[in-house]
């Protein structure tokens, strides 16, 4: 098996992914893609040739503590974003960093190859 370098993440749960993603043979993401030409929206790791992608949501905390992600403003600007890439064909699967898991990594991967990459 072929092992594919992939760049730093930006944050740890989007390393631990990065991380998870190679040891289960995964087919190799672009990172930080930017999906649309108009906004300047991206996908921590897309696969654009079959239009999926994975988003690492973070600060998902209660009260005070939260990330930007969950507070409104950044919570109705996410849907847009989301919506925007559901109008355009592209299926998003977001994950908590507690979801981080072998078991859904793989579904993504097996998803991807069915789909004709990989």
């Amino acid at each position: 098996m072929t092992k594919t370098k992939l760049p730093k993440a930006k944050s740890e749960p989007e390393e631990r992914f990065a991380i998870a993603w190679r040891t289960l043979g995964g087919q190799k993401p672009e990172r930080e893609y930017r999906f649309t030409p108009d906004r300047k929206w991206r996908f921590d790791f897309a696969w654009p040739e079959v239009r999926i992608a994975v988003e690492i949501e973070g600060g998902i905390n209660e009260g005070k503590h939260r990330g930007y992600h969950m507070r409104t403003k950044g919570f109705l600007k996410d849907a847009e974003k989301y919506n925007r890439a559901s109008t355009l064909g592209w299926r998003v699967y977001r994950f908590a960093p507690s979801q981080i898991q072998p078991a859904a990594l793989e579904e993504i991967i097996s998803e991807i190859r069915k789909s004709g990459r990989g």
